[in-house]
């Protein structure tokens, strides 16, 4: 009779624990739809699929074959169709051959069934319209990954551990312990696979459960407990973390610029520049030596392994794609100007009149057809250039002519130059040479416009 009330008392413990979970952190709808279940077969995924079925949700069960481990793999296929009949929710399979698609990619054999795992999950949720991915990690993989990541150096979002919900997957179970998973377990006299390889100390997960918390444990039998409240209370300092970090991408951000001044005025500013940088790829090293540059001369670039530069430019830092080889375009005068069709120039011939009418606007440039070279080109900036700026009589370098006008970087790049042979005759939108200017000498005008 005691018996019997401490298995009902322990079922309905454990079920409360797991719906209350689910309700605070709006995991699931029970009315929300089909629920799609991982089911390996291990005692982690039984224990999620069970518990989910006594909560009435209307769940699908899927189960990936890796063919990792031979018979293994064969035997927890065969658990998990059974099991998955056994509580009358339908199965789905696939295999994966793994190890080619991790030599493939270039990957470990933990982040390429990773990948294959969640790809075809979202598959499925899409092809049967689910609310939702279930997985089946608990409150101890929280505390292993927040170990590793703290091994590795990782800022506040790695010390969270493993959050409830990310997108469509959510986890249940993270309320329960590894421990209580298996009571539950013994509790309904419920049977499951165990994977030999779990058992192995190579990987640093598995190192780290069976010889890092167990050490820890002797220090503080309740550290999974004290490790787990600390990912909460990190989670939420990280909550405030990332609404400073939001305030600065608005307070900071204009266009493709970050304003230098407005950064080191909030606290910590280089973690705030790293975090602002992070998502185009920059390390946080590259971010340091940026951080250290801010005070010195401009002109410095930094790069990111995913093609992103960021220039310092006076008060700003510029952000932009790596520059590529410049382009060039040569042509013949006599060229039709469809031929600049992609290109920000466009150009007509007029015969000179003396009362010829000169529009007074920098984007537009006359110039006397005859003195131009056969060939005409249109690029950007090379190091030497010079021209004579109209109403000059001597050179100017071009890379002056951008000083006085207080060209950024980025805009040095951008500025296209048309030359006639190797003479530059315009900063296109900005100054002709007055080397080709129209005289009362001149019989054919060749307008150019930028457009």
């Amino acid at each position: 009779m005691y018996f019997l009330a401490f298995l009902l008392f322990g079922s309905l413990y454990m079920l409360d624990r797991v719906r209350s979970f689910i309700n605070r952190h709006k995991l699931l709808d029970i009315n929300g739809g089909v629920v799609l279940v991982g089911l390996s077969g291990g005692a982690d995924s039984v224990s999620l699929l069970d518990i989910l079925c006594r909560l009435g949700y209307d769940c699908v069960a899927l189960h990936c074959n890796f063919h990792l481990r031979g018979e293994e793999s064969e035997r927890d296929e065969s658990f998990a169709k059974a099991y998955a009949e056994e509580k009358r929710v339908p199965f789905y399979r696939i295999d994966f051959p793994t190890t080619l698609f991790a030599e493939k990619n270039r990957i470990s054999i933990e982040m390429a069934a990773r990948q294959l795992r969640y790809d075809w999950f979202e598959e499925m949720r899409i092809k049967l319209n689910a609310q939702a991915i279930a997985v089946a990690h608990h409150r101890d993989d929280s505390v292993e990954t927040l170990l590793m990541n703290l091994m590795r150096g990782s800022g506040i979002r790695g010390l969270v551990g493993i959050r409830p919900k990310n997108g469509h997957v959510v986890r249940p179970l993270l309320c329960v312990s590894r421990q209580e998973v298996l009571n539950w377990l013994e509790l309904t006299n419920q049977n499951y696979v165990t994977d030999s390889t779990n058992l192995l100390d190579e990987y640093t997960r598995n190192y780290i459960r069976l010889h890092i918390l167990p050490g820890m444990e002797q220090l503080n039998p309740s550290v999974r407990l004290t490790l787990a409240r600390s990912a909460m209370h990190l989670a939420a300092a990280e909550e405030i973390y990332m609404s400073v970090i939001e305030k600065a991408k608005k307070e900071l951000r204009k266009e493709n610029s970050l304003s230098v001044s407005r950064l080191l005025s909030y606290p910590a500013p280089e973690t705030i520049l790293y975090e602002l940088l992070r998502p185009y790829g920059f390390t946080r090293q590259v971010v340091s030596s940026l951080f250290a540059s801010l005070d010195g001369e401009s002109g410095k670039s930094f790069y990111s392994p995913s093609g992103w530069r960021v220039i310092k430019d006076r008060d700003c830092l510029l952000i932009g794609k790596k520059e590529t080889k410049q382009e060039v375009l040569v042509f013949t005068k006599e060229q039709s100007s469809q031929l600049l069709q992609n290109y920000p120039i466009e150009w007509q011939l007029l015969p000179y009149e003396p009362d010829f009418h000169f529009e007074t606007n920098p984007k537009v440039a006359y110039f006397d057809y005859e003195k131009l070279a056969d060939t005409l080109s249109l690029r950007h900036w090379e190091k030497g250039d010079w021209f004579v700026p109209f109403g000059m009589c001597g050179k100017k370098k071009v890379s002056d002519f951008y000083t006085d006008h207080k060209y950024s970087l980025e805009e040095k790049e951008k500025q296209w130059l048309l030359c006639s042979g190797n003479d530059i005759i315009w900063v296109v939108g900005k100054r002709a040479d007055n080397r080709y200017k129209v005289t009362s000498a001149t019989k054919i005008v060749l307008i150019v416009k930028k457009k």
